[in-house]
């Protein structure tokens, strides 16, 4: 999981990943199954219960970036990933809507505020590119384990028993908490100094960046909902389809984020790559709308090249976000500024199924068309306010 000559924070942020990663594939494959036949919740109900922990997470990734300012990035991460690992064991012993509400707010609000007090321990410990280069490998970790976990949550789906789901809840529990084992072992980073300095909620520019890069993460629930509802019964393509376009969008990643990272090298640049992205998502969407009205065959190589426009917006946009997160926060409070950079993706994230179902599922062609328009006006936003950033500062 890790290379030689990484240092000590970037292999233990590398196993953090990949046993995060890998339970949350296991709980991306078992969780729904858990929550309804084991706890014996109804749909509606854990839906409900994962919007109300939606809510927790956006405070959890806001308030954490305080929290590392003031108490340290590693601690922060460290408290929060036991209380993770601790909310994912506790599932086993639910049997209440009450208590999974109570433990899927701990879940989901400790495991936004890890992202925070991740990119903050990354905006300290690293500068320049090398931040943004460190973060593109972390993701192919995340998103190369996730897929392992997915594979490995097949097997608990074969036995189909609850004693199969939790275990399998239990394991996830024990993968997240055996990232503290390397964090235990680093020496507390430096942290910010009590002289003055700018604080995020006055920096409208730098909201106005987390803001549209929450409208441009929207393309993460438009891959992992709206394409497989869209594959499925909007278009001729087999079933079977969705499994492949979400393999080759993991491949594509795997082999294009860290290349992608090193596109953004300063501010005006990252602007650039994010208005680029919002250009390669845009033609996503004309592609996947234009695959409802082919025979099966034209369908299938339109939609594969939608993920492939899809995916190169995905490298892009993360690559040029944050290199945009890192420079243009102030160091001296950088976990206040990496708190507000999490929660715009978060937003993005909880709205994101609601957003693609009313507009691309239920519309059809003008629904992807809206969702074509979001993700341009976003990237050119981002582009035009990364400018003014670099004019002010003189660069």
């Amino acid at each position: 999981m890790t290379r030689p000559g990484r240092s000590p924070i970037e292999q233990a942020l590398t196993w953090g990943t990949a046993t995060s990663s890998l339970a949350k594939g296991l709980l991306f494959g078992v969780s729904a199954l858990f929550f309804t036949r084991v706890i014996g919740l109804s749909a509606p109900t854990v839906g409900l219960g994962l919007t109300i922990a939606g809510g927790v997470g956006l405070a959890g990734a806001f308030g954490s970036g305080y929290l590392a300012d003031r108490l340290g990035a590693r601690r922060v991460l460290l408290a929060t990933t036991v209380a993770q690992g601790a909310a994912l064991g506790a599932y086993t012993i639910a049997r209440s809507a009450w208590v999974f509400v109570l433990i899927a707010g701990v879940a989901v609000g400790s495991e936004a505020a890890q992202r925070t007090a991740r990119t903050t321990l990354l905006a300290r410990q690293f500068t320049g590119g090398d931040r943004v280069e460190v973060r593109a490998r972390l993701r192919v970790v995340t998103n190369v384990f996730i897929g392992i976990g997915s594979l490995a949550a097949a097997g608990a789906l074969t036995v189909d028993t609850a004693a199969a789901y939790a275990a399998t809840m239990a394991v996830a529990a024990v993968l997240v908490l055996s990232a503290t084992i390397p964090l235990r072992r680093l020496p507390e980073p430096p942290r910010a100094h009590e002289d003055r300095h700018r604080t995020p909620l006055r920096d409208y520019r730098y909201i106005g960046i987390a803001a549209l890069n929450g409208l441009l993460t929207i393309q993460f629930g438009l891959l992992t909902v709206g394409v497989p509802l869209w594959v499925t019964g909007h278009t001729r393509a087999p079933a079977a389809t969705v499994a492949a376009l979400l393999v080759i969008n993991t491949a594509f990643v795997a082999l294009f984020q860290v290349r992608a990272a090193r596109l953004a090298t300063d501010v005006r640049t990252a602007g650039r790559v994010v208005f680029a992205a919002a250009g390669a998502l845009t033609v996503a969407c004309l592609l996947y709308a234009a695959a409802a009205d082919g025979p099966v065959a034209v369908a299938t190589v339109l939609l594969v090249l939608g993920v492939l426009a899809h995916s190169t917006g995905e490298v892009l946009a993360e690559a040029g976000g944050w290199e945009l997160a890192f420079e243009l926060a102030d160091p001296r409070n950088a976990g206040a500024y990496q708190g507000v950079s999490q929660t715009g993706p978060a937003v993005g994230a909880m709205l994101a199924p609601a957003m693609v179902t009313s507009t691309a599922i239920e519309h059809g062609g003008p629904g992807w068309a809206v969702l074509a328009g979001t993700f341009l006006v976003a990237g050119a936003g981002t582009a035009v306010l990364a400018a003014t950033a670099v004019r002010r500062s003189g660069e």
